[in-house]
């Protein structure tokens, strides 16, 4: 790359010592520092502009000579737009070390929220990919997580209402809740009822704390709209015995998980699925536990709303039952290669909103 501002300045310059009188090209010099600004540092666009100032002064003593007024501007001017390249080259390296400061911080923030699933938890083989839908984000609304218990493993797989850093809150208080009580319930529906009271106390915080901040910015007769029940998370619990063949889960509002079998891909649909967490207050909640088969070599493929109402440029929906057909017996991460190489295809590579994906397999 440097090669081409230096090559710049050599024909410039050739070009300018052979032309007629009347035709000046050396002023096109200044072309040099701005093109070395694009891709290299302030030294070496410092040295450049000194390269395409002493070429310029050359010029001048071939032609003019360094006394004229044509060429003593040409020098004055080259001097003060060099400065202003090497000066606006400083200020963009400060700012890209400052925002890889940044994003350091946030990219380790981001990975303290959403642990990276492991590839072997117990029997089973894992894999998952996140797509945030917000620019720079790594992390955002969706959130899965996986806890050892003392006879299997546990998973969960949400979705924050909303989409983007706007929901990190909530989808950081289910992830910690889980967390720490996933071990602690003997079942299933103990662990949802945790899960759905603890998001109902940090809701109604939250909403609270809303409206005492409107309360402030607002007159006295205007009155402060009720939040409550606005945030809600959808979510898919799944309980995995070690010594078994089927799998515990309980749905609360979450597009149902895919069974990957070599005769074909299951909906495991439950019968009465449970409100999403965060509504338990609302009305009365029983958590249904449904069993399905999971034998060595199955697989389950739990996802977020936001794979399958992925639209492509004629507004269709992403076909996900139909394109993992077609890679269903390939290994867990292999597998989710290919859907997000053909998510991100579909939607023209910008999603809107968060989409996740887990795969789970059982080993022999």
């Amino acid at each position: 790359m440097t090669a081409l501002p230096l090559a710049l300045i050599v024909v410039i310059t050739v070009v300018d010592i052979l032309s007629p009188p009347s035709i000046h090209l050396g002023p096109l010099l200044i072309v040099a520092p701005a093109l070395t600004a694009s891709f290299a540092g302030p030294r070496a666009t410092a040295g450049v502009a000194l390269l395409a100032l002493a070429a310029l002064t050359a010029i001048g003593a071939v032609r003019d000579g360094l006394t004229s007024a044509n060429i003593e501007t040409q020098l004055s001017a080259q001097v003060v737009v060099s400065a202003l390249i090497v000066g606006l080259r400083v200020l963009r390296d400060r700012h890209e070390r400052e925002l890889a400061r940044v994003r350091s911080v946030s990219e380790a923030a981001q990975r303290v929220l959403l642990r990276p699933l492991p590839e072997r938890i117990g029997p089973l083989h894992l894999a998952s990919f996140y797509l945030a839908a917000e620019a720079e984000a790594q992390v955002g609304g969706d959130l899965y997580a996986a806890a050892r218990t003392t006879d299997g493993t546990r998973l969960l797989v949400g979705d924050v209402r909303g989409k983007g850093l706007s929901s990190l809150g909530d989808a950081a208080l289910l992830l910690g809740a889980f967390r720490a009580a996933a071990h602690l319930h003997a079942d299933l529906p103990g662990l949802a009822e945790y899960l759905d009271g603890s998001v109902c106390w940090d809701l109604a915080q939250l909403a609270e704390a809303r409206r005492a901040e409107r309360s402030r910015h607002q007159r006295p007769a205007e009155e402060a709209p009720d939040e409550g029940g606005e945030s809600f998370i959808t979510a898919v619990l799944i309980d995995i015995p070690d010594d078994g063949s089927h799998v515990h889960l309980i749905d609360c509002g979450h597009p149902p998980p895919l069974l990957l079998r070599p005769d074909g891909v299951t909906t495991l649909t439950t019968r009465n699925p449970a409100p999403p967490l965060g509504l338990g207050e609302l009305a009365p909640v029983s958590y249904e536990v449904q069993t399905f088969p999971f034998h060595p070599g199955d697989r389950l493929l739990i996802y977020t709303d936001g794979v399958i109402e992925a639209r492509d440029a004629q507004r269709r929906f992403y076909p996900l039952t139909e394109r993992v057909t077609a890679w269903q017996a390939e290994r867990p991460g292999v597998l989710l290669n290919h859907l997000r190489r053909d998510l991100l295809a579909h939607v023209g590579r910008r999603l809107d909103d968060d989409a996740a994906m887990v795969v789970v397999e059982r080993l022999p």
